[in-house]
């Protein structure tokens, strides 16, 4: 993670703060911005002092305003599937990111920025936020998995319109639907996200990683195979630490002291 020139990382104790800071373009995704993101990721999965990730916006207009239109509209069809391929490379080593990824999603994420959360196992929005795939208005569709994840995430009614009108959705609508957890104020966004995700990484961090991966392999298998999958997962849980100290803790009334074993 090093000569990173449009993202900062920074920790608070065992949560890697990520933030994508380009704010005189919105913080825009370009293919730098989409390279570094993933060094970025592929350097914090090896670190086992980092139990989740939290993934913002700097400055308080954008998360992400979506892709560097100045750079798409010089793609080919060659190099237009490049691009959209380098961002799902990408996008996807988040979705399968194996400790738990949460989206603080301050102002616009829209476009690239709305896929970016997408990909994100967790979203949560100020009220200032506003969600959307406007990409259908510059004559292309969204192509960083934005069509396959929010029908997933919203219901496919649902994505079908939003993508198709382009239409922006406020905060309030976006929870409605399902598109992110909670609503928050602005100035209280950061230390809500945190406390989520604490939560999330009180837990046992095997079990999490296992629950992920189980949860996700079944979007792209059939039921029987998902079932046996997660019966796999589970018999592998029972010859962990974790899981014997998450019982022992709850037998006599006590935190579980996890240690990822």
């Amino acid at each position: 993670m090093t000569d990173l020139n449009f993202i900062t990382v920074e920790w608070d104790a065992d949560l890697a703060i990520v933030t994508i800071d380009r704010q005189d373009k919105l913080n825009a995704l370009n293919a730098d911005v989409v390279r570094e993101l993933g060094e970025v990721f592929s350097g914090l999965q090896d670190d086992d002092n980092v139990l989740g990730v939290l993934l913002t916006g700097a400055g308080t207009k954008a998360f992400v305003a979506g892709a560097d239109i100045g750079e798409l509209a010089q793609m080919d069809s060659i190099s237009g599937v490049r691009v959209s391929r380098d961002g799902q490379d990408v996008f996807r080593s988040i979705e399968r990111f194996p400790k738990p990824v949460l989206a603080a999603v301050g102002g616009y994420a829209l476009g690239g920025g709305c896929e970016l959360a997408l990909a994100c196992h967790m979203r949560i929005a100020s009220d200032r936020a506003r969600f959307g795939l406007p990409e259908v208005g510059l004559g292309i569709i969204p192509g960083y998995g934005g069509t396959i994840r929010l029908a997933r995430l919203v219901g496919l009614g649902r994505a079908i319109e939003l993508t198709l009108t382009g239409d922006m959705v406020d905060a309030e609508r976006a929870h409605a639907i399902g598109l992110v957890s909670k609503v928050t104020a602005p100035e209280e966004l950061m230390d809500e996200a945190k406390a989520l995700l604490r939560k999330v990484t009180s837990k046992g961090p095997v079990a999490i990683r296992l629950a992920l991966e189980s949860m996700y392999r079944a979007l792209d298998t059939s039921t029987a195979e998902a079932l046996d999958y997660e019966s796999t997962l589970f018999g592998l849980l029972a010859s962990t630490e974790d899981m014997r100290e998450g019982m022992q803790a709850f037998l006599e009334k006590r935190k579980a002291d996890f240690h990822g074993r």
